[in-house]
């Protein structure tokens, strides 16, 4: 059973990123194939755009982090989901087409919200967020510090990494569901495009498969030992 690290407020307003528009994977996808890609758009944790691409280097909004993290974790399913008064957010009203996804990470506290009843549906995710908000729903190790800062040490760019975020990003980094760069950087405050989310839910779709059942080993009594 994983242990689990008590809620942890992100409250990191960042400015918006331009879209980038790609319809193939790149190099600059960081590590994403299309086999990945294809193993989560098959398991419908996220979709082709209506022309039948996928668009690796489009960039992750918080909406859109909220329904992956409603289907990959089947939140809608759980108790908290399941009461009945909204949580007023003023930005996002029961017209937007991630509201209920929205309401159900709110009342699962897998995101927060920000001062004055506001979520930014629209704003982009870090890596270092989308990531954090990841491991929130998985469920973040409770690593002490030396540990955490073992575990990130290989990375060049450990420093970079928010101190709100290294414990979960240690945690993902465990798991084998981070991808890095060329030289092995996290790039914890680039943004996150659904390239490098996708490669985060492959890994995930892999963790939970069926380990293979341990085959049985038939007893053999009375045989002399060998030397």
């Amino acid at each position: 059973m994983r242990p689990w690290l008590s809620t942890f407020s992100l409250v990191l307003l960042l400015q918006s990123f331009p879209v980038i528009v790609q319809a193939q994977v790149t190099e600059t996808t960081v590590g994403v194939t299309s086999e990945a890609i294809q193993e989560v758009v098959a398991a419908k944790l996220m979709t082709n755009s209506s022309d039948g691409n996928f668009y690796p280097e489009r960039l992750v909004s918080r909406a859109e982090l909220a329904t992956i993290l409603v289907k990959a974790f089947k939140l809608d399913r759980q108790e908290a989901a399941k009461q009945e008064k909204s949580i007023p957010v003023s930005d996002v009203p029961s017209s937007h087409w991630a509201y209920r996804d929205i309401q159900t990470v709110l009342k699962t506290d897998v995101m927060k919200g920000y001062r004055g009843n506001l979520f930014f549906p629209n704003q982009r995710v870090t890596r270092a967020e989308g990531l954090a908000i990841f491991a929130q729903a998985y469920g973040v190790f409770q690593f002490g510090d030396d540990s955490v800062n073992e575990i990130l040490a290989p990375y060049p760019d450990a420093a970079s990494i928010p101190s709100w975020a290294r414990k979960a990003i240690a945690t993902v980094v465990t798991e084998g569901f981070i991808n890095t760069d060329a030289q092995n950087n996290i790039s914890p405050l680039r943004p996150m495009n659904r390239g490098d989310m996708a490669y985060l839910l492959s890994k995930y779709l892999q963790r939970q498969q069926k380990q293979p059942e341990t085959p049985e080993v038939t007893s053999v009594t009375n045989t002399p030992p060998s030397f």
